[in-house]
């Protein structure tokens, strides 16, 4: 049986890249002194709002990824829809590192290894017949890369557990809102390159219905037993945490006392790979911490080909646990048509009838005093949604008047949203206050041709956001519909 780690590297056949890996040994000094760099600006802020106690304190004193750069193996070179290079390949680092981290009340502790593999893809467009060809990189993990830390130090011996799991957890954090998709590191190849033509939108919707876990023995001396059991009850309080990429964590209901849980609970996770892992994790609810049961995994791939119905093995720290968990799965693509946002079947808690993808390029004409200006765009929708650019500041390289943010939200449409009929608000921000907004209304979004609005919206005061707007509905698809990967001979 597949262990958990082999199913979420999973790669199909690909060629060697071993020239890729001559050229990433050349650049690893700097791509060390950049990533360094990263870790300590990104992390540290992170450690202070999210690490609990003492650990709050911890600070980089060090950062070394050490001489040895990743690999990068089993390439795989297709073309997407949209007339894009598509390229998945794995990567595969075991560094000797020499990272220290300090703080108050903690004994300095470090970091001497790291170990880091998943599966990348990077697409490459849009593409162009003059140079450079190619208009700009967007690079992702498939799926959420599986990373370990051999500590030195205190940590190595007192609170080992907590320590790793909680820097580990802001790492993984930080990589999954970057590079695990749908989110991608935009690199533009092209700086006049047009981020309308660049994002790619995702493929489309899989409604997954946890079903069951059935098969869990009583015997006492069972692998399976040895999990659930408790000192005040027979049996556990089960329920599942399921997720699909950096999309946020879905949670059935619990089922209380019950070797045999019956869910029958549905929701809807945006596809952007058909190679993307879903992951169930089985637990029992507890006073104070909950306890894992066991993980299944499959692909969105493996379920559909399975005709969307699928009885998977659950494993617990990389040991078969007995039992399976069942679940179905219907898949829909995404049209540009608006009559799935009043079908019934589509207004159920956690369901979605469509998606809207609103692309905020670039404001222009902003005025103001250039130390003065920290620009950003909020969007609205509603009372539940709510998005924000990065903040812009006046760096080497930057416009402050007229800033390039090249940044998505999607935003999930479901039954009630449409019918509150609420417009979509645009506001052009200086740090935390408003400079001028529109109201764009929900209807002209509607009417627009293939239901996207493309704009430079003016927000008042001579300025302007550069913005698209893009309505999609869902519609049912068959296996024979779905376009699966294949490699280009």
């Amino acid at each position: 049986m597949s262990t958990l780690i082999e199913k979420l590297t999973a790669e199909g056949d690909g060629e060697s890249v071993r020239f890729l890996n001559d050229i990433v040994a050349q650049l690893w000094p700097h791509i060390n002194v950049s990533v360094s760099k990263m870790i300590k600006e990104i992390a540290e802020p992170m450690f202070k709002s999210m690490l609990p106690g003492p650990l709050a304190t911890l600070h980089f004193t060090k950062i070394d990824l050490g001489p040895v750069p990743f690999q990068l193996s089993n390439v795989l070179v297709t073309k997407t829809e949209t007339d894009c290079i598509k390229l998945d390949l794995n990567i595969d680092w075991t560094g000797n590192c020499d990272i220290q981290l300090d703080g108050s009340m903690i004994p300095t502790l470090g970091v001497q290894g790291v170990a880091l593999y998943g599966r990348l893809s990077i697409l490459l467009g849009p593409l162009y017949d003059i140079i450079p060809l190619i208009g700009a990189a967007q690079i992702a993990f498939v799926n959420p890369p599986v990373l370990k830390l051999d500590f030195t130090g205190a940590a190595n011996v007192a609170d080992m557990d907590m320590i790793d799991g909680s820097v580990r957890k802001i790492i993984l954090g930080i990589i999954n809102s970057m590079l695990v998709l749908p989110n991608r590191l935009l690199v533009k190849l092209d700086t006049a390159n047009d981020y309308f033509k660049t994002q790619l939108p995702p493929l489309g919707i899989i409604r997954l219905t946890v079903e069951k876990a059935l098969g869990f023995a009583e015997d006492k001396q069972s692998a399976s037993r040895r999990f659930l059991s408790k000192l005040t009850r027979a049996s556990p309080d089960t329920y599942c945490n399921v997720s699909l990429g950096a999309e946020e964590i879905w949670r059935t209901s619990t089922k209380n006392n019950t070797t045999n849980p019956t869910w029958n609970e549905a929701h809807d996770f945006v596809v952007t790979d058909l190679d993307q892992c879903i992951t169930i994790n089985l637990l029992d609810q507890d006073v104070g911490s909950d306890d894992q049961i066991g993980i299944a995994v499959t692909t969105v791939k493996d379920i559909l080909l399975a005709s969307g119905k699928q009885e998977l093995s659950l494993v617990h720290k990389e040991q078969p646990v007995e039992g399976k968990l069942a679940l179905s799965c219907k898949y829909y693509h995404l049209a540009a048509e608006s009559s799935s946002f009043s079908v019934s079947d589509h207004s159920a808690e956690g369901l979605l009838c469509g998606i809207a993808t609103v692309l905020v390029a670039g404001a222009f004409n902003i005025a103001g005093k250039r130390e003065e200006l920290k620009p950003s765009v909020v969007v609205t929708w509603g009372e539940k949604h709510h998005f924000q650019t990065a903040i812009k500041t006046d760096l080497p390289g930057t416009d402050i008047w007229n800033p390039i943010f090249d940044q998505t939200f999607r935003i999930p449409v479901t039954a009630q949203v449409v019918g509150d009929g609420k417009a979509f608000r645009i506001s052009l921000m200086n740090d935390k206050a408003e400079m001028g907004s529109v109201d764009v209304p929900l209807s002209d979004v509607l009417e627009a041709p293939g239901m996207i609005l493309q704009n430079k919206f003016d927000v008042g005061g001579g300025a302007t956001v550069r913005a698209s707007l893009c309505l999609r509905g869902i519609t049912a698809a068959t296996i024979e519909e779905i376009n699966f990967p294949h490699r280009q001979e």
